[in-house]
């Protein structure tokens, strides 16, 4: 009953209290809180690595490319050749190693 009437009396003292819990929570647990953000910062070293393997892939497709393109590079054809149709030449051995 001390309790109730102390609060009652301290109206100011009890709000002030609820507000701080309210807002010691959303800095912890809330949408924008510190467990959301390390969350995020996750989920952003995830897609920033997926970027740079996405940019490798891109740069050596571009590279294939200019090595089809109008200055053709005969060793890369025979290459292509080669390994897409499994064709040699008579006195060559194919051995599949996979």
């Amino acid at each position: 009953m001390r309790l109730f009437n102390f609060f009652t009396k301290k109206k100011l003292l009890l709000l002030n209290i609820l507000l701080a819990l309210y807002i010691i929570t959303n800095m912890i647990s809330g949408e924008r809180g510190l467990i959301s953000y390390y969350e995020k910062d996750k989920i952003q070293q995830n897609l920033i690595e997926k970027e740079k393997l996405l940019t490798e892939k891109l740069n050596e497709f571009e590279n294939k490319n200019k090595l089809l393109s109008t200055n053709l590079n005969l060793d890369y054809v025979d290459k292509l050749y080669r390994e897409k149709l499994k064709f040699g030449k008579k006195e060559e051995i194919i051995i599949k190693l996979k």
